[in-house]
């Protein structure tokens, strides 16, 4: 009980006298902020990403590749595969027949409102059963498009961060001329990101013959996804991938989140150095001012470990505020911003929303505790180590 009554009044005395060294406090306080807000701010791009694909996935819907892929680019159907497909047990039906939507992606170029260069935009051609599987679809503004027209609906993300795709305008993309005729939303999902048209109209505008990419289909429930599988790996006219659209688009999300992710660790390590350095400052200066304090202290009976507590709980304090001012400022900056992105697995471009998650202000409070105690320990263990008659004689 003896060493817990020194740990707390050597503490408290440490504590009520911060305010005399405010002037190296704030500078640790401002470094391991900095460290906090770049990161969180880098890693939100990666959670804004990977949500905006996993907005779109839903275990009800089913997404059938060709081979071994997880990309529509490498995958290609023809109409009779299509309509194989389209017979296998699990699928949802209605009065006009399978729920299914035979579907061709390919890019157009249009321009970005930021700096009005060129973009990939994914346009996609959809059979009518089309919106039917997409299980957030809303219609926001115009109509539908007409099968057999050149007309597309457009996703409210890409009006957003694309040029010239007002509803009722018309745009020029290969050799035809398109007519916008309505905007949908989905969610935020990565659907929003799209164009939307008639696959035949698509097939014959770019001269794709009767070919298809991807066929997507709407479940009767989630467990019969099992049985379409196990039905179309067993059907040696078909070779395919079947999988959940969740699993699906969690695929895609891989590779942005990666990249992204390694480029924080290392921003997280590199910047981190400097924070320590900034603390160890800090901390080393702190315990040089009160060194005659400690060494009176350790004449009157203190032990080593009080002092050491003191000096890292100061530390820990100050890695506390830096890593909540830097988280604070990450979310009220760049929370729900509007950017955009290219896709590598369909090569398009994709927009999104930065997210700060409480997982990543978490993490980052957490990596600034642990910054200041790196920053604690070192002076710490030299005000612990240090002879009292030193300490006496210095004051």
């Amino acid at each position: 009980m003896r060493i817990l009554e020194q740990v707390w009044a050597v503490t408290a005395m440490n504590l009520r006298a911060l305010p005399l060294r405010a002037g190296t406090a704030v500078v640790s306080v401002i470094g391991i902020a900095g460290v906090v807000l770049i990161i969180v701010s880098v890693l939100s791009i990666s959670e804004g990403f990977r949500r905006t694909l996993e907005l779109a996935g839903s275990d009800r819907i089913a997404v059938v590749l060709r081979g071994n892929t997880s990309s529509e680019l490498a995958s290609s159907f023809d109409e009779e595969q299509v309509r194989i497909i389209e017979q296998a047990p699990g699928i949802a039906r209605d009065a006009g027949g399978p729920i299914v939507s035979a579907e061709l992606y390919t890019t157009v170029d249009q321009p970005k409102r930021s700096t009005g260069t060129a973009a990939n935009a994914p346009l996609r051609g959809m059979e009518p059963a089309g919106i039917r599987t997409r299980e957030h679809f809303a219609l926001i503004a115009g109509r539908l498009f007409v099968p057999g027209r050149n007309e597309v609906i457009v996703g409210q993300a890409a009006q957003r961060t694309l040029t010239g795709l007002d509803v009722g305008s018309t745009v020029r993309w290969g050799h035809n001329d398109w007519r916008i005729v309505g905007a949908f939303s989905d969610a935020g999902s990565v659907a929003e990101s799209e164009l939307w048209t008639d696959v035949r109209v698509l097939q014959s505008a770019y001269r794709r013959g009767g070919s298809y990419q991807i066929v997507r289909a709407r479940l009767i429930a989630p467990a019969a996804i099992g049985r379409l599988r196990a039905q179309l790996a067993a059907d040696p006219r078909l070779s395919v991938n079947v999988l959940s659209e969740r699993a699906f688009y969690a695929a895609q999300s891989q590779v942005i989140t990666s990249v992204v992710r390694v480029v924080g660790s290392a921003l997280a390590l590199l910047m981190g150095v400097g924070a320590v350095f900034g603390a160890l400052n800090t901390m080393y200066s702190a315990v040089a001012a009160r060194s005659t304090e400690i060494a009176t202290l350790r004449a009157l009976g203190f032990g080593a470990l009080p002092i050491v507590v003191s000096v890292v709980v100061e530390a820990l304090l100050l890695g506390l505020l830096g890593g909540l001012f830097g988280a604070a400022i990450a979310y009220l900056a760049v929370d729900g911003l509007q950017t955009s992105t290219l896709n590598y697995s369909s090569f398009s471009q994709v927009s999104f929303a930065f997210e700060v998650t409480p997982a990543l202000i978490a993490g980052g409070v957490g990596y600034a505790l642990l910054l200041g105690l790196l920053g604690g320990l070192f002076p710490a263990a030299q005000a612990a180590r240090r002879p009292i008659i030193a300490g006496l004689r210095q004051g």
